[in-house]
């Protein structure tokens, strides 16, 4: 029917990879974690915030991440990733998406994660302005193996869908 309204539906899956270096915070989905080293990167380096970002944009056509926050904008320099991810909700929220839920997994041999999951959930939850069971959080190790295994580096991946009220147009 004219005037009719269907939901339209998209998913976008997002990744990042961040080297651990001494001097800087270790912040995972908003959160700072205890622990001697943090993640490089033009901003804090936070890669479950950035990977959730992938996720956003690639969900509703937006790009990447390096597209929305170049990093040769010197704006950008050590920047909060919370900041980045209010920005894309933002734009979201201006193109009538609705996060309905985001799945992010964090793969780090150290340090142990299952104490901070909640918090990163929560802190994603809020960020992104939806109920905290919307939200899952995991940690995997690499057992050992590669850049991840041998405690160099920290990545995430994430995966979100997104929806939005769509007229009919017949």
């Amino acid at each position: 029917m004219i005037g009719d309204t269907e939901d339209d539906y998209r998913v976008g899956i997002g990744t990042d990879i961040h080297r651990l270096v001494e001097g800087r915070k270790l912040m995972l989905g908003g959160v700072q974690i205890p622990y001697p080293l943090g993640l490089a990167g033009h901003s804090d380096g936070d890669a479950v915030l950035h990977a959730v970002i992938d996720a956003l944009a690639g969900a509703c056509g937006m790009g990447d991440i390096g597209m929305l926050f170049p990093d040769t904008d010197e704006r950008l320099k050590d920047v909060d990733s919370k900041d980045l991810l209010y920005v894309v909700r933002e734009k979201l929220e201006e193109k009538k998406w609705r996060v309905i839920n985001v799945d992010v997994t964090i793969h780090a041999e150290e340090p142990r994660l299952g104490g901070v999951k909640g918090q990163i959930k929560r802190c994603i939850a809020g960020l992104l302005g939806i109920d905290f069971s919307a939200v899952n959080v995991k940690a995997k190790t690499n057992e050992g193996l590669g850049d991840i295994g041998s405690g160099q580096a920290i990545a995430a991946t994430a995966i979100a869908l997104l929806c939005k009220k769509k007229r009919r147009t017949l």
